[in-house]
C-alpha cells in the first residue's frame, strides 16, 4: 500500500516561500516519477511540477517556472517543492502524487494513481 505524507504548507506573505514535503512508503521509492498538482477553491486539481526517477529531470507548469523548484531525495523516499516569490493565486491545496507504474516523467492528472492527503498553503497579499 502506497502512502504519500504531504507538509509544510502554511500562510505567507506574497513574495516569501515556503517547502512542502512527501514522504512516501510502501514501495520502492526511487524507481518512480513523482508530481505535485494543486486545487484552489472552486476550480479543478492542475498540475504543478514533475520529476523523474533520478531527479535529473524536471517539468514545471507555466504559472510557477522561475519561482518553484521540485527536487528529491531517494535516500529519505522524499519529494519536496521549494515555492519563492509566492503570490496570493498560488493558493491551494497542494497534493503529492505517485503512478502506478514505473516509467519517466509524467504531467498527465490521470497518469498518477497516489495521492497524499493535501497541505494547506495560503498566500496573504
Amino acid at each position: 500500500q502506497v502512502q504519500l505524507v504531504e507538509s509544510g504548507g502554511g500562510l505567507v506573505q506574497a513574495g516569501g516561500s515556503l517547502r512542502l514535503s512527501c514522504a512516501a512508503s510502501g514501495r520502492t521509492f526511487s524507481i518512480y516519477a513523482m508530481g505535485w498538482f494543486r486545487q484552489a477553491p472552486g476550480k479543478e486539481r492542475e498540475f504543478v511540477a514533475a520529476i523523474n526517477r533520478s531527479g535529473g529531470s524536471t517539468y514545471y507548469a507555466d504559472s510557477v517556472k522561475g519561482r518553484f523548484t521540485i527536487s528529491r531525495d531517494n535516500a529519505k523516499n522524499t519529494v519536496y517543492l521549494q515555492m519563492n516569490s509566492l503570490k496570493p493565486e498560488d493558493t491551494a491545496v497542494y497534493y503529492c502524487a505517485a503512478p502506478l507504474s514505473r516509467g519517466g516523467l509524467r504531467i498527465g492528472i490521470n497518469e498518477y494513481d497516489y495521492w497524499g492527503q493535501g497541505t494547506q498553503v495560503t498566500v496573504s497579499s
